[in-house]
């Protein structure tokens, strides 16, 4: 009996060690991948396809790692980084490609191992992360699906300490991106990504041009006429 004890006290703490580790050194490899991999919103994937071993030892690390939503700069930072680490991922392995979509269950099929579960790209941004936390409509700027589409992915790793102010950058740098935000008198065009998550932008009595004024420098008129221009998923390589 006194054996037992001691082989589940120890088999415990493995476990434990596994899947506590710390996320310090996760986010310090993720920081120096992106600057090395990363320039001007674009990723390098024929460089990284060349010689992929900082990206898979990173999401090998990242398999064990455990995070809880009560540390919620911590959590999300996670799996920000994660889900784009996780894009480049899926697009290396099938690389050379013209678009993420070319790729069967790039999204919605494929599954990975993070954070110590097995989950697909779909449902770390609407399970992990939206549903968690449905007022932060912020994340549709930080998360990069790999398409042209998407605002930029940056050439840094998102930090717990540093999170909300690189939220709100880059939600203003789409913003006020005239590609991005389309005006023409009083019409105005914007990405699909206000479309399909149009619940995200539209909380507690605010509409879409409520949202977009928020960050824009110049505001929209109130009755600004709002359309969808076609999504580019065309891959946002670096040339």
């Amino acid at each position: 009996m006194k054996y037992s004890i001691l082989a589940l006290a120890f088999s415990l703490a493995t476990i434990s060690g596994a899947f506590g580790q710390s996320t310090t050194d996760f986010f310090t490899k993720a920081d120096a991948f992106f600057r090395a991999n990363v320039s001007n919103g674009r990723v390098h994937y024929r460089a990284i396809k060349e010689n992929p071993s900082d990206l898979n030892e990173l999401l090998e690390e990242a398999q064990h790692i455990s995070v809880s939503k009560a540390n919620a700069n911590e959590y999300q930072a996670f799996y920000i980084n994660g889900y784009n680490l996780l894009v480049i991922k899926g697009v290396v392995d099938n690389y050379p490609l013209r678009s993420p979509l070319d790729v069967g269950g790039f999204f919605d099929g494929k599954k990975y191992e993070i954070g110590g579960k097995k989950t697909t790209l779909n449902d770390i941004e609407n399970k992990l992360l939206r549903a968690k936390f449905p007022e932060e409509a912020r994340f549709h700027f930080v998360l990069v699906c790999g398409g042209l589409g998407c605002p930029p992915i940056i050439a840094e790793a998102y930090l717990p300490a540093t999170l909300d102010a690189q939220l709100d950058r880059q939600t203003r740098l789409a913003l006020n991106d005239p590609q991005f935000i389309q005006l023409n008198k009083n019409k105005v065009k914007v990405s699909q990504i206000f479309e399909w998550y149009k619940g995200d932008f539209k909380q507690n009595g605010q509409g879409l041009i409520d949202f977009i004024n928020k960050y824009k420098a110049e505001p929209l008129p109130e009755k600004t006429k709002v359309s969808y221009y076609p999504y580019d998923w065309t891959l946002n390589e670096a040339k």
